[in-house]
């Protein structure tokens, strides 16, 4: 008994740890159909940058979740139902199963990811952009490339880069 509630609970912490980054989400992300395409583009100035979080889904990651730790919890549950009869070994693989599936449910449906909030000047006029990225990638009081891709859809490219991490 010692040995299925430790090897759930380490499903369950495994499981856990599945997050979406949200990095296709970036500004300077693009999918393979927005290559070599012409898509109109303006400059603007950024006036403001504020740290924010965004919120993506995480749906597939937790119905992979939900796959893995069913199919690993019916494997662990059958092995260990194995060692005393047929019948014990089919309701170890089903009961394995439902808890595996269970702690699979148990990753969020939507993670939080690093962003920034965008103030620019277009034309006189001020607005916002809310953008998956970190502050150090955009420069307030600096021209800035926003492509614009679908209905609403800015993209304020990054006029800047972030200092690499200290090798310690």
């Amino acid at each position: 008994m010692f040995k299925q509630t430790m090897a759930v609970l380490s499903l369950a912490t495994l499981l856990a740890g599945c997050q979406a980054t949200g990095e296709d989400y970036q500004a300077d992300v693009f999918d393979a159909s927005q290559v070599n395409t012409k898509t109109p583009a303006r400059t603007v100035q950024i006036l403001t940058v504020s740290p924010t979080k965004i919120k993506v889904s995480n749906a597939k990651n937790r119905q992979t979740a939900q796959v893995v730790g069913g199919l690993l919890g019916a494997v662990g549950g059958g092995a260990l139902g194995a060692g005393h009869n047929r019948d014990t070994a089919l309701v170890g693989a089903v009961g394995g199963g439902a808890a595996g599936a269970l702690a699979g449910s148990m990753v969020s449906e939507s993670s939080l990811v690093p962003g920034v909030l965008i103030g620019y000047s277009e034309e006189g006029k001020i607005y916002t952009s809310a953008q998956v990225g970190k502050p150090c990638q955009f420069t307030p009081g600096s021209i800035s490339l926003m492509v614009m891709m679908l209905n609403n859809e800015t993209r304020i490219q990054p006029n800047a880069t972030c200092p690499e991490p200290a090798k310690g």
